[in-house]
């Protein structure tokens, strides 16, 4: 037991050492956790998957850094992951709830007509529909695109004729 409060301190003045063999074991702790959550916990980028992201980036600082003890926070992240994995699992086969906690798709674009309507309500301007054009089709106008949309991550994706 010495030897481990020697390695990783308790949580007052911590060493270079310490604070190292700290940081590794929240890494692979935490990498196990989000193994054990899904793939896409950070895959998609969604806004729930922001929250996540930004959750657990301040809880595990705080555990590397001695302000936090170890064994209470990782079970926090644990939770955490189960409630983003959870809420993912309902969102699947509840729609509404999929469009309130991961948004919804907007139309743009389609037949030959800007929705403008659409672009204020996700504040999107010509020049992000023609950027999309261009990243999306490799094309400089509209002339071969059916379709442009944003998706409930905030990409815009384009659909071609």
């Amino acid at each position: 037991m010495e030897f481990i409060n020697h390695l990783f301190g308790k949580e007052e003045e911590l060493t270079l050492l310490q604070m190292c063999a700290r940081g590794t074991l929240v890494f692979l702790t935490a990498l196990i956790i989000m193994r054990i959550g899904s793939v896409r916990t950070f895959g998609k980028e969604s806004a729930i998957d922001h929250v996540v992201m930004i959750i657990l980036g301040g809880i595990l600082s705080r555990v590397i850094t001695g302000a936090a003890p170890f064994i209470p926070v990782m079970a926090a992240t644990f939770t955490i992951i189960i409630i983003h994995r959870l809420l993912a699992w309902i969102c699947m086969y509840n729609h509404i709830l999929g469009n309130i906690i991961k948004g919804e798709k907007r139309v743009l674009y389609t037949e030959d007509k800007i929705i403008r309507s659409n672009m204020k309500k996700v504040v999107v301007s010509e020049e992000d529909l023609k950027q999309g054009i261009r990243l999306g089709l490799n094309e400089q106008d509209m002339k071969n695109v059916k379709e442009i949309l944003i998706e409930r991550n905030g990409e815009i994706s384009v659909v071609k004729k």
